[in-house]
């Protein structure tokens, strides 16, 4: 079997090595590491491999906690320790800064980090009826396949949630067509788990006294989806509030429907909005644009802070959400929201939001170069025709520690 010595770390956990001048990217090792390994995927200037032994372990190398670890593809870097993690995916970021864009940070700032189990609060979970392996499966997908994985547990899933997947194994079971309910959604918010079960046939009268049965008993609430997402309604309880989730540094509470986007991890998410205000530090008087605002998560801390804020946002219903959030925490005053689609921006089309004394940027994946290109870099640099100086906050989407499905 072929040796590598293992230089670092890719964004999706794998060690990096070069064998006789080709990059070879080895699942399940690490840094430091000498490894024999096994490809199954050949390219002329990369190949993908599995380590199949480790002849020299970093010291930074545990025991994965999970079972399922290595078989479900829905974690990467458990047999790596939290602190190497959160390591590894700040040189990720510095890498991907400098080799795409040839950046260097002036400064970095220490990464925020939480606890590595238990922290995800929404997750989608696959679904597949296989009369050979028992009847329903329930969990992530295994690696570099369509199969589910065999799974009774998830050590990254809240254990109430990790707790309900051999129940509902035995729902789906149950159900008049098991092989036609292909996902079960979960977000948890506050003290309410929503599970969103996916049907492509109809159900039966005796299908859903079954869901009502389970709610009851397991104190969760089910929504359903027959079609596209335009079709997601409250099932059970009818009576059920939205989700929501609380920023207690600003007295806010923030709600939410189960498919609107929030951050999977509530504590990490408090850190980061705090930071984000500690360096904005919007004061009484000004006047600072929320640019990509979602549903409020920092356009409420900015307002609760004394400033007037204008969240912008492309999704209508998001804008709507942010609304009722500023309504529901008595900041409506303080706040204004627009539906603004940011990727076609344009520098008019910005200039009419009006003057800003700061701005905080929150892109999704996708970033936010046309609106970098919208802002005048003699306005940016405080020289604009218009003697606007500007303050500007970006945050790049970090994979947290202890997060190894990001």
């Amino acid at each position: 079997m072929p040796l590598a010595h293992i230089e670092s770390l890719d964004h999706e956990g794998r060690g990096v090595a070069h064998v006789d001048g080709k990059a070879i990217f080895i699942e399940g090792s690490l840094p430091g590491e000498v490894v024999e390994y096994a490809s199954y995927r050949r390219k002329p200037s990369y190949e993908k491999a599995h380590a199949l032994t480790v002849l020299r372990a970093s010291s930074q190398r545990v025991e994965p906690p999970c079972p399922h670890f290595g078989t479900c593809g829905g974690c990467s870097m458990q047999h790596l320790n939290l602190a190497g993690q959160t390591a590894a995916k700040q040189r990720v970021l510095e890498d991907a800064l400098w080799h795409i864009a040839r950046l260097k940070p002036e400064q970095l700032f220490p990464p925020i980090a939480g606890t590595g189990w238990g922290y995800r609060l929404r997750a989608r979970l696959s679904v597949r009826y296989v009369a050979s392996k028992g009847g329903a499966l329930v969990g992530f997908r295994e690696k570099h396949s369509s199969y589910v994985a065999v799974m009774d547990s998830c050590a990254v899933l809240p254990p109430h949630v990790s707790a309900l997947i051999p129940v509902l194994k035995t729902l789906i079971d149950g159900m008049s067509q098991p092989d036609r309910m292909p996902q079960i959604e979960v977000a948890v918010g506050g003290s309410r788990t929503v599970l969103l079960l996916r049907h492509l046939e109809p159900l039966t009268a005796d299908d859903l006294d079954r869901l009502r049965h389970f709610a009851d008993t397991h104190g969760i609430i089910w929504y359903l989806q027959s079609k596209g997402p335009e079709t997601v309604t409250l099932f059970h309880p009818a009576d059920a509030r939205l989700l929501s989730y609380e920023l207690p540094d600003f007295a806010l509470e923030l709600l939410f429907h189960p498919t609107e986007f929030t951050q999977v991890n509530h504590g990490v998410n408090r850190m980061l909005v705090r930071r984000a205000m500690g360096l904005l530090t919007p004061r009484v008087g000004e006047r600072i644009a929320d640019l990509f605002c979602g549903l409020g998560n920092f356009t409420l801390p900015i307002a609760r802070l004394g400033a007037r804020v204008l969240g912008v946002e492309g999704s209508e219903g998001l804008v709507k959400r942010a609304q009722e959030n500023a309504a529901h925490n008595g900041l409506e005053a303080q706040c204004e929201f627009v539906v603004a689609n940011l990727f076609e921006a344009t520098e008019e089309s910005f200039a009419a939001l009006g003057t800003f004394d700061k701005l905080l940027i929150d892109p999704p994946r996708e970033g936010a170069i046309a609106l970098v290109k919208a802002l005048r870099r003699g306005d940016c640099a405080g020289q604009g025709a218009t003697g606007r100086r500007w303050s500007a906050l970006h945050r790049i989407r970090l994979m947290q520690s202890g997060n190894p499905r990001a």
